[in-house]
């Protein structure tokens, strides 16, 4: 079903005022005290009100998706004062569904209480065109290596087809949710949660190097692929998907830091083993330029593992005077 935007109803004004004037009328033709007069204004003054049912109010960036005698009657968008047939109706399953996202929650003084807090805003048949922003709660799933990480997610999106919000899906605050966990599912269960090797995230056959971690911006992209494809049947755009918390389940997190500790301790170790490996060489090399000292095989291999021992070491070296010969 496709939406239809009612463009000919902004003339609430009017018949405000005809109403009016007709109630004004009545009101005179009954002071008149002639019968007839007095009988048709009894009568408009009972059944007049009835047509001031089809006068609609919207704000900007909303809109009232209508039905009358359960067809689709069409949709007023954007802002103004909307006159249209009385028998309409309505429709908005989703008004009084709340998720964790903008625009459903409100924290301000409570109408009942009069005390801050945070309430439930009054639910409304009127669907706000705004860009909205959907925090999914954090998930536990199984990434690519099949190691459970949390992860969490926030989606910005809109209604682009009013009818196929409304009508295609039973509630799209809802499906949208749903829609979200699975595609975040099976986008995460594509990827390793750090750099591992031998691990295609692509599908090109090629292993590379992407990862939950490092490859956030590019996951994200998917993730929002993924979503709009599910949601399109509902009219519904997505804008953005952005993830906003990713770390290691708690069950096996303290295992893995242990992991990411011993694997950085690795690299500083190597890092540190090169730069003595040079600095041994550019001290032998310093020596024999200058011939400062002649040194045999043995003392060249017991002065490369003594400076080795001090480059490489965790502790200051505690220096040993020699006052004797050097043979």
């Amino acid at each position: 079903m496709k939406e239809k935007v009612l463009t000919n109803k902004k003339n609430g004004m009017l018949r405000l005022l005809w109403v009016c004037v007709l109630y004004i009328a009545a009101i005179c033709g009954c002071l008149t005290g002639e019968p007839v007069a007095i009988a048709i204004g009894a009568v408009w003054m009972s059944i007049g009100w009835f047509f001031l049912l089809g006068l609609k109010v919207l704000k900007p960036q909303e809109a009232l998706v209508l039905t009358l005698f359960g067809k689709y009657y069409g949709t007023l968008k954007g802002e103004g004062f909307y006159a249209v047939n009385p028998f309409c109706s309505s429709v908005n399953p989703a008004a009084k569904t709340e998720l964790n996202q903008s625009g459903d929650v409100k924290s301000a003084i409570s109408p009942l209480t009069g005390q801050p807090g945070t309430y439930a805003s009054m639910p409304s048949n009127k669907l706000s065109l705004k860009l909205l922003t959907l925090n999914n709660n954090r998930q536990k799933i199984n990434d690519r290596l099949g190691t459970p990480v949390e992860i969490g997610m926030a989606v910005t999106w809109c209604i682009d087809d009013t009818a196929m919000a409304v009508f295609n899906v039973h509630n799209y605050k809802e499906y949208l949710s749903l829609q979200c966990d699975t595609a975040l599912r099976n986008i995460v269960r594509i990827y390793p949660y750090d750099v591992a090797e031998g691990v295609d995230t692509t599908g090109d056959g090629v292993a590379d190097e992407g990862s939950l971690r490092g490859s956030s911006e590019v996951v994200a992209e998917r993730i929002r692929q993924e979503i709009q494809k599910r949601v399109q049947i509902a009219g519904l755009r997505i804008i953005e998907a952005r993830i906003t918390y990713l770390a290691y389940a708690p069950e096996i997190a303290a295992a893995m830091l242990q992991r990411q500790q011993a694997s950085a301790i690795i690299d500083a170790r190597k890092m540190i083993v090169d730069g003595a490996v040079g600095m041994v060489e550019m001290a032998l090399e310093r020596l024999n330029e200058t011939k400062m000292v002649n040194l045999d095989e043995e003392r060249k291999a017991a002065m490369v593992s003594n400076l080795l021992v001090v480059l490489c070491g965790n502790h200051d070296a505690q220096p040993v005077v020699n006052s004797g010969s050097l043979y």
